[in-house]
């Protein structure tokens, strides 16, 4: 997949990712898929959008890019961020602009 789009992870809400960890994986589920404001640049090669992923682990990955693998969208590499902890896990973002 040469440029992602919104359109891709629309489909894909709630649905797994999986992160590759080396020797493990952790599952994030796809909670939210929004457009973004556009920032005024010409010439952008995508509408920005957000993701938003949940787990349901309480251990906190830490931000930089990882290996996700999807059943519909195969395999890919997004810079996730931890944005917020509750009872029912962490929950992650990726901004995409």
């Amino acid at each position: 997949m040469d440029i992602v789009t919104l359109g891709h992870f629309t489909g894909c809400v709630g649905s797994a990712f999986d992160i590759d960890l080396g020797e493990s994986s952790v599952s994030l589920t796809l909670s939210d898929a929004r457009p973004l404001p556009e920032n005024g640049f010409p010439g952008m090669r995508r509408s920005p959008f957000s993701l938003m992923f949940r787990s349901g682990s309480q251990i906190v990955l830490p931000q930089k890019l990882y290996k996700l693998k999807n059943a519909t969208l195969g395999k890919l590499e997004i810079f996730l961020v931890p944005v917020a902890r509750d009872k029912e896990g962490i929950v992650y973002q990726a901004i995409f602009n």
